[in-house]
């Protein structure tokens, strides 16, 4: 059922959100630190091991697509913007280091894009070689089939 799905990401994300706390005090951090991506990952190793062992159906499995759609995105743009509020607070330095970031990600776009494509040799040796065209004879039946439909 698409509500077992939901309950496993809402236990992933209680127990993400409660370690991150916990994680924060022992860093001596008033802040969550890292609940969101614990969750995560809780919740990628724990659907992969229920679906090797095939105890999560189908209709689980839509309803973690359906929250994956709908709410952590929401909340992956919330922590964004936290850290982009602290980045503010950081000063000068925490803004370039951004930014740093930000257009090395884009320079690597195409190198990114060049590794996902196949190499112009693999694609020649998959495609099968062509078939001869068939030559038709004046005399037979299909060229006389040709030639009426040519003449009309």
């Amino acid at each position: 059922m698409v509500i077992y799905g939901v309950a496993l990401l809402a236990g992933c994300m209680l127990v993400g959100l409660w370690a991150g706390d916990v994680l924060g005090m022992l860093l001596g951090v008033n802040s969550n630190v890292g609940g969101v991506g614990i969750a995560m990952l809780m919740l990628i190793f724990l659907g992969g091991y229920l679906m090797d062992k095939k105890k999560m159906p189908a209709s689980t499995e839509d309803g973690i697509k359906f929250w994956n759609g709908m709410y952590i995105p929401i909340v992956v743009a919330m922590a964004a913007s936290q850290n982009v509020a602290a980045a503010f607070d950081g000063g000068l330095i925490a803004l370039l280091a951004s930014l740093v970031a930000v257009v090395a990600s884009f320079a690597l776009i195409p190198f990114l894009n060049k590794l996902g494509r196949p190499k112009d040799s693999d694609t020649q040796e998959s495609t099968p070689p062509h078939k001869p065209r068939k030559v038709l004879s004046a005399s037979s039946p299909s060229h006389a089939r040709a030639r009426a439909r040519h003449a009309r």
